[in-house]
């Protein structure tokens, strides 16, 4: 087979097949990526396009004779093609310049044109400038007319106090020019209407294409989900919209398909390889608000990978999650009274049940108050953070503390190990201001979206070049994991981050202080509990 690479090495074969969602990679799959590392880099005519980004993967396989190879991958197409012979090929290769997905997509390319080219012809532009128009002298109109009809209303009412007031002649007056605003509201009116008219009958054909683009968009979508057969270790076979159906996205993400592993499985499956370790590499910069690392290694998305995955390696013998490994530790009790608590969370330990039966912070202050009649969790820790967590036994004083974060009142202070020394140079102090929204295909991954994204603010100060004190000003997802690795915040991962750096034992970032005023005797409460690390 040309596309299985032979894999010289005594290293010892792993037991299990590790988790693409989660793992730590192999030696062996160390061993394969430097190898395509190296032939990445003997193809110049690829570079300037690698250097924007792009996954690639490797899964470590035996053959029928128990021979030891290695498969290569990468995500979507690299340089307009998706059959180079050293990777593995498509699922489905639907770039054929005269299949029927680009003669489709031809065709709505050509609507697409068609609607650009009725937005800006000038019969339509200009009829929109003359609504614009008509529209703002209506109001400057009837706002100069109200301001009149109050300058004449005060007028009346000074005659009024007069010895020769004509009550009748006031009233008529008053009368008249209330009409006369009724008369021009609905002769401008008319002229809107008329124009709106005019503009809609322009634009109508317009919303046809939109129309006619749309459904024939969607219909190739799922043209093309129907023919994405994946193969499993069982030996069946399922399409995209038969694997996602049921789940939280019954309809599948664009792309989905096209990433590394199931790529990778699927060629593997089809020649009867026996999977044996899995990766996948970044190789470029990172990509415009999301956080990428030249050859660093990170699992599968979520959002595409993991419904598809989930149905392909049906039974095989697979490890636990490493990012999602729980702790064995407990919760801990800081602080108590009749009110509230203030807990310790571990690293690890979820702050509010996840899968039916895991451990909590919830159920860990659930079973140790049971008479408790708040919601319990005012604000949450990521399940890898340690750290002070406040507790609500009461409605009332769930309700006071969310008011508090609400407006900024409560304080937390994190520390934080960073993967490296940062340069001597940087601010040892200041203020990241970088706002995120969630990736919808990864999560629960966030990005640095400057359009779209929610405002996130942390101020910041080194206590040595590799250990950080962070202090949120906002309460995003991830911020403080972002702030630190995104190139713009700090430019250094959090140590053992699974996400935005390089795994490690654990994340070492932990919630040390926590400083609010209690709901119900107005005391200024403040805790510390020092990290561990």
């Amino acid at each position: 087979m040309e596309r299985l690479h032979p894999l010289y090495t005594d290293i010892a074969r792993p037991m299990r097949l590790n988790n693409p969602m989660g793992y730590v990679p192999h030696p062996l799959c160390q061993q394969a990526a430097a190898a395509v590392q190296r032939y990445i880099a003997t193809k110049d005519e690829w570079q300037e396009e690698l250097s924007r980004g792009k996954m690639f993967g490797v899964l470590v396989v035996e053959d029928e004779r128990r021979q030891l190879g290695f498969l290569a991958a990468y995500s979507g197409l690299l340089a307009e093609r998706n059959d180079w012979s050293y990777f593995v090929p498509a699922v489905f290769d639907f770039q054929q310049e005269d299949g029927y997905f680009k003669q489709e997509e031809a065709k709505i390319s050509a609507i697409n044109r068609q609607v650009e080219d009725l937005e800006h012809q000038p019969e339509l532009l200009h009829a929109r400038e003359r609504l614009t128009r008509l529209r703002k002298d209506m109001e400057q109109e009837i706002t100069s007319w109200k301001t009149k009809m109050e300058q004449a209303k005060r007028q009346r009412d000074e005659r009024r106090q007069g010895p020769s007031c004509q009550e009748e002649e006031l009233i008529r007056e008053s009368q008249w020019m209330k009409a006369e605003l009724k008369r021009k509201r609905q002769h401008h009116q008319q002229a809107i209407a008329a124009q709106e008219a005019a503009v809609n009958g322009l634009e109508e054909k317009i919303k046809r294409l939109r129309t006619q683009r749309k459904e024939m968009s969607d219909a190739l979508q799922r043209w093309l989900f129907e023919h994405f057969m994946m193969r499993n270790a069982l030996g069946q076979s399922q399409n995209l919209l038969q694997i996602f159906e049921g789940t939280s996205t019954p309809t599948p993400p664009s792309g989905s398909g096209e990433c590394c592993a199931p790529k990778l499985f699927q060629y593997a499956f089809s020649h009867h390889l026996r999977p044996i370790s899995i990766a996948e590499f970044w190789w470029g910069q990172s990509p415009v608000g999301e956080i990428r690392e030249h050859l660093h290694f990170y699992p599968a998305c979520r959002g595409k990978c993991l419904p598809i995955l989930q149905y392909m390696l049906q039974g095989l013998d697979i490890e636990e999650n490493h990012h999602e490994k729980p702790s064995q530790k407990e919760p801990e009790i800081e602080y108590e009274d009749e009110w509230l608590m203030v807990v310790r969370k571990p690293e690890g330990v979820l702050s509010v049940p996840g899968k039916v039966g895991e451990a909590s912070v919830w159920s860990f202050v659930r079973s140790h108050c049971p008479e408790a009649t708040g919601p319990l969790i005012v604000h949450r820790l990521d399940m890898a953070t340690s750290g002070l967590l406040v507790i609500a036994k009461e409605s009332s004083v769930h309700k006071n503390l969310q008011e508090q974060f609400k407006n900024r009142e409560i304080q937390k202070t994190y520390v934080a190990l960073l993967e490296r020394e940062v340069d001597p140079t940087f601010p040892p102090c200041g203020r990241i201001h970088l706002p995120l929204s969630a990736m919808p295909t990864d999560r629960p991954r966030q990005k640095v979206d400057f359009e779209h994204g929610r405002q996130a603010v942390t101020d910041y100060t080194f206590i040595t070049p590799d250990r950080i004190q962070l202090h949120p000003l906002t309460g995003r997802t991830h911020q403080l994991r972002v702030h630190c690795a995104h190139p713009k915040g700090i430019g250094i991962p959090i140590k053992g981050d699974t996400l935005y750096g390089t795994p490690a034992d654990r994340l070492y970032l932990h919630a040390e202080t926590l400083r609010f005023r209690h709901p119900v005797t107005q005391e200024m409460m403040a805790f510390t509990w020092k990290a561990e690390f």
